[in-house]
């Protein structure tokens, strides 16, 4: 059934409704003084600086709160050796909020291979160690210290990602669920407007945080499960030998889904959960719970940890999603079904709330290399059904597209023209975590409230999913002809097979909307890898280019593909590595835009790292094992096929290529990859040099191919390119 949740701005609001909003939400006792307040009734703890921006998290979760006549406090990147900083609001009246910020803070604060970044883009004059390791947990324990009788909410892309027991890549262990370590209250996961404006009005009214258990999105520990819920046990799989007849929580049967004509494989076939039948009693979604294999199984047994994550992806449609529950020693970790996304009207408020879009003063000159990143961009939606395994984006924001109104969008682009500092007429992106799932999703709402599959596109596009593009077509339009704007730039990622259904759509986007460069991601030319990745093969790719080229040519236009990939992704071979560089060659790709895959915490992907199973399939003991490049030289090897054109590499790919008999590579003929020795004086042939690229344009100037940022890229997260100032991981909006 289709699912409904009150509308967001519908509560009573709360008394401090008489005090007008503030310029800024204050960061010290003092501004909150001069506000005229004695108190504050929520303080948010953040690792990031304080830009009152909708592309920060704080920022968005503290101007709802004050929508809703709550006072709110922000305590942006706090001292955390001791819990004195941590009481410059004094207690607040309902609770702290506590967020890493906008990214996991180990992935801000450590590269792919496990080096300690000294530079974070979140932090005012860029500068690094603004923030402790595991954040939340440091900054809920030191709210505890100050004050131990007010409750702790934990939120944004740290806490959510890790709401169960998770693969932790940093410790190379399995670890519990942040709230456990945190010693919180009270985990709000995905984008949690929501949960906090019903929790903060209960709490409000008196209730306990305690006595609180209905609220969707969140997570919380229980002594005991209630007594009207009934259990399906999904706690084990099946083993040799094994005899007991237990519920198999791989069965399928056949129910209103997704291309029924068109059943999927057994790869991407969604999870049915079907226990024993229960005798007289009926099943209902809402009185059931999942039990997931405990923390001290998952921890010790890498195919049960496989399995978990199978399940837990597969109950991640906020309309059908049931309860989870995982046992934590002697505490029963429940978590609530994801919230219900935002209505278009809902997302337009969230948007239309008084941000001064800008940095706190209290910065000064300081840049925040993150704001300079997305002032000139605006976010059009949320979410992604696209999949993919190695992204952590529909673990946060979920797989439904919640998308604003044109007449949002461009209020946004006029008050960035009229507000911002140094705007000179170019949005620098209209776009999310996919720039054209703008407003499409499945054409049938029971459908999609019945769905389970993990992705919309893949392996192919399902005949219920809207492909036509023409409310983003027709937003671009009307966006050029604001007054002051000359140049409207597409810099999200954009889904390729998605847009070859409207050439209307690339027609739009390539004659007006792309400056020389346009990035897409294939990540990979192997079918063996795409399927663990769950993107679609290069036959789409070169359709799509195709259509590009037509286009650019059609418009008067030079204008370049710049494809990103990942080395070392769980399931590549080597030898699927050479073949992808041999494609690059082949098309004449010099690509410096690459990524070895960063294990982030909950992903699917991630799940295939720790354990060598695949969750796409049934998992079991006999599973077929994946070869998973793990230890440093295997990453090397596959990121420096990736980049074959750097001398730099040479060395390495001169010693490994004969080992994977690949001895007819390195030479200096024409489909060789590298060359056999250096010439006199250490110069390489003409042929090798590495410098301007081929007929691909991947080779580009680091302005150019640097990704521009949206919200949804400051708020959740594939991968980020090469940088001057490192590489990041896509971060999420936290909430």
């Amino acid at each position: 059934m289709v699912h409904t949740s009150p509308d967001l701005f519908s509560y009573p609001k709360y008394w401090a409704e008489c005090y007008a909003p503030a310029p800024f939400l204050p960061t010290c006792r003092e501004e909150m003084e001069a506000l005229g307040w004695d108190s504050c009734d929520i303080v948010l703890v953040t690792g990031d600086a304080y830009v009152d921006h909708p592309s920060f998290g704080m920022a968005v979760i503290g101007r709802v709160l004050e929508a809703q006549g709550f006072r709110v406090g922000i305590l942006s990147q706090p001292d955390w050796k001791s819990a004195e900083p941590f009481k410059e609001f004094g207690a607040p009246n309902l609770y702290f909020g506590i967020t890493a910020g906008n990214m996991d803070s180990l992935i801000n604060r450590y590269t792919a291979d496990k080096r300690i970044r000294h530079d974070d883009a979140y932090t005012a004059g860029g500068m690094g160690g603004k923030r402790p390791d595991r954040a939340v947990i440091v900054y809920s324990q030191r709210c505890k210290e100050a004050y131990r009788e007010v409750p702790v909410v934990l939120g944004g892309i740290e806490a959510s990602l890790r709401r169960i027991a998770q693969y932790d890549y940093w410790s190379d262990k399995v670890r519990r669920s942040v709230l456990l370590d945190a010693t919180a209250d009270i985990l709000l996961y995905g984008n949690a407007e929501r949960a906090i404006v019903e929790l903060t009005h209960r709490l409000a009214a008196g209730e306990d945080i305690q006595s609180i258990e209905d609220i969707r999105g969140t997570v919380f520990l229980r002594s005991a499960l209630p007594g009207e819920y009934t259990e399906v046990d999904s706690s084990r799989i099946d083993w040799p030998g094994n005899i007991d007849q237990l519920p198999n929580p791989y069965e399928y049967k056949e129910a209103a889904s997704c291309d029924k004509a068109k059943q999927e494989s057994e790869e991407t076939q969604p999870v049915r959960i079907i226990p024993a039948p229960l005798k007289g009693k009926e099943r209902l979604p809402e009185t059931t719970y999942i039990r997931l294999p405990s923390f001290d199984k998952v921890a010790k047994d890498p195919a049960l940890y496989a399995h978990a994550s199978r399940v837990l992806h597969q109950e991640s449609n906020p309309h059908n999603a049931r309860v989870l529950v995982q046992k934590h020693g002697n505490k029963e970790l429940w978590v609530n079904p994801p919230p219900i996304p935002l209505e278009t009207s809902e997302m337009d408020k969230v948007f239309d709330l008084p941000y001064q879009r800008i940095p706190h003063p209290k910065y000064g000159d300081q840049k925040i290399p993150a704001y300079d990143m997305i002032k000139f961009s605006i976010n059009i939606m949320r979410g992604c059904f696209g999949g993919c395994t190695f992204c952590s984006i529909t673990e946060h924001e979920g797989r439904v597209i919640q998308s604003r109104s044109h007449d949002s969008v461009i209020r946004e682009i006029e008050e960035i023209r009229d507000k911002v500092p140094g705007f000179t007429g170019a949005i620098s992106d209209l776009g999310g975590p996919t720039s054209n799932m703008y407003h499409l999703n499945c054409n049938d709402p029971e459908i999609q409230a019945s769905c389970r599959k993990l992705s919309c596109v893949y392996p192919t596009i399902c005949q219920n999913l809207v492909t036509d593009h023409s409310p983003t077509t027709e937003l671009y339009r009307k966006a050029r002809k604001v007054p002051g704007v000359h140049t409207i730039s597409i810099s999200s990622g954009l889904r390729y097979d998605l847009a070859v259904e409207d050439p209307e759509y690339v027609k739009e986007l390539v004659t007006y909307h792309v400056g020389g460069y346009l990035k897409i991601a294939p990540e990979h030319s192997e079918e063996g890898t795409l399927s663990k990745m769950m993107k679609p093969g290069m036959g789409t790719y070169d359709a799509f280019k195709k259509m590009f080229e037509r286009f650019s040519r059609e418009a008067g236009k030079k204008q370049y593909l710049i494809p990103y990939f990942i080395a070392a992704h769980p399931g590549c071979e080597d030898e699927d590595m050479v073949r992808l560089a041999q494609w690059l060659k082949k098309n004449e790709f010099k690509v410096d835009q690459v990524q070895t895959f960063y294990p982030s915490p909950m992903s699917l992907a991630t799940a295939m790292y720790h354990s060598d199973k695949n969750p796409l399939k049934k998992v079991t003991y006999k599973s077929e094992k994946l070869y998973t490049p793990k230890n440093l030289e295997q990453r090397k090897l596959q990121k420096a096929l990736l980049r074959y054109h750097d001398p730099e590499n040479w060395d390495l790919l001169r010693e490994k290529l004969p080992q994977l008999g690949f001895t007819n590579l390195v030479g200096d003929g024409s489909n060789c990859l590298i060359p056999a020795e250096e010439k006199a004086g250490g110069k390489k042939s003409a042929k090798h040099q590495s410098g301007t690229s081929g007929r691909g344009g991947a080779k580009s100037s680091k302005g150019s191919a640097k990704r521009s940022s949206s919200q949804a890229r400051l708020a959740t997260s594939k991968r980020k390119p090469k940088t001057k100032k490192n590489q990041r991981q896509k971060s999420l909006k936290p909430r």
